[in-house]
């Protein structure tokens, strides 16, 4: 990902049509269209400005849309004035901004993704059944941050990768489960989980999986179109997690790939010598930058443009009784 494509040598070229495959499902989750829509009925409720900690989700374009609606993100609570309303990221917080925003007398709302919230959930009822939690993820994520921040100290450890178990000091008789982040790439996850319960047999799962039905889904699609593919083009933010597996996925799937957050990132050289191009974005992404980018590809090639739908998605999410009118 990190190394500019060098498209392959070929016959193909502008005369010679390109095809489009475009995965579905692709773009904004159930997630991330609760998070927005919390964000612009608090604005069209409370009237602007409203802050928000943190990216509402990682998507400069869908950010920058709220700002000019009224919004205004900071990074820490501090940052939030008394008397204005303030709304927690997607990703999830650590249960200490809540409290402080209470103990300030701000009216806040929480926009974190329910299913995230359920893996929240899930860490306070292993402590409370007196397991220490093993949480697979990425240091350093808000969303990792935010369930870390669940638990006491000293009670949840980070597990990144395979070679992470190995160094794991806990005994066979060591009371454990393990939870994840919502947005990993799903085999890299499966392996981690693999090498935990063959090193602590008695480690407890969760009820059901962590990585949610967003990010499975596709990661599924990318899989169903990338070896048929010479380059994959996936719209995202380089700190947005899944978008960032998609373009890891198709890697291993066969295809180059790129990640680009708009169509003036096209390089016209990546689609020299091209038959097969095939385009996905991450949950973060609108399907308005979908068409941006399609509409490029067309102004450089003659294109045929296929979907390549492998599940249909019908997921929805209740928003916060404060802005139910």
């Amino acid at each position: 990902m990190n190394a500019p494509f060098q498209s392959p040598s070929s016959s193909a070229g502008a005369h010679q049509p390109l095809r489009l495959l475009i995965a579905a499902p692709r773009g904004f989750c159930a997630g991330v269209d609760r998070a927005i829509e919390i964000v612009e009925r608090a604005i069209e409720i409370y009237g602007a400005p409203v802050y928000v900690r943190h990216e509402i989700v990682h998507n400069k374009f869908v950010v920058d849309n709220l700002k000019a609606k009224g919004a205004v993100f900071v990074e820490e609570l501090d940052e939030v004035p008394d008397g204005v309303p303030v709304i927690f990221s997607a990703h999830g917080v650590p249960k200490a901004v809540p409290e402080a925003a209470t103990s300030r007398g701000l009216d806040w709302l929480d926009a974190t993704c329910p299913l995230v919230s359920k893996v929240h959930r899930q860490a306070e009822r292993q402590i409370e059944a007196g397991r220490h939690i093993l949480f697979i993820g990425h240091e350093g994520h808000p969303e990792v941050i935010g369930t870390l921040g669940q638990v006491p100290e000293g009670t949840i450890t980070l597990v990144e990768t395979v070679a992470d178990v190995a160094g794991l000091e806990f005994s066979t008789e060591t009371e454990l489960s393990y939870l994840s982040q919502t947005t990993l790439s799903v085999d890299d996850t499966a392996a981690i989980i693999k090498a935990i319960e063959a090193r602590f047999p008695q480690v407890v799962a969760p009820k059901a999986e962590d990585i949610c039905y967003a990010t499975s889904n596709r990661q599924a699609a990318v899989k169903q179109i990338a070896p048929q593919c010479q380059l994959v083009l996936v719209i995202g933010a380089p700190n947005s997690s899944n978008s960032v597996r998609l373009v890891e996925v198709a890697e291993r799937e066969g295809s180059a790939a790129q990640l680009i957050q708009r169509a003036d990132e096209i390089d016209p050289a990546w689609l020299e010598g091209i038959d097969v191009l095939g385009l996905t974005a991450g949950a973060s992404a609108p399907e308005e930058l979908v068409n941006e980018v399609i509409a490029r590809i067309k102004e450089l090639r003659l294109v045929e443009a296929e979907e390549i739908v492998t599940t249909k998605e019908h997921m929805t999410f209740k928003l916060p009784r404060q802005l139910v009118r």
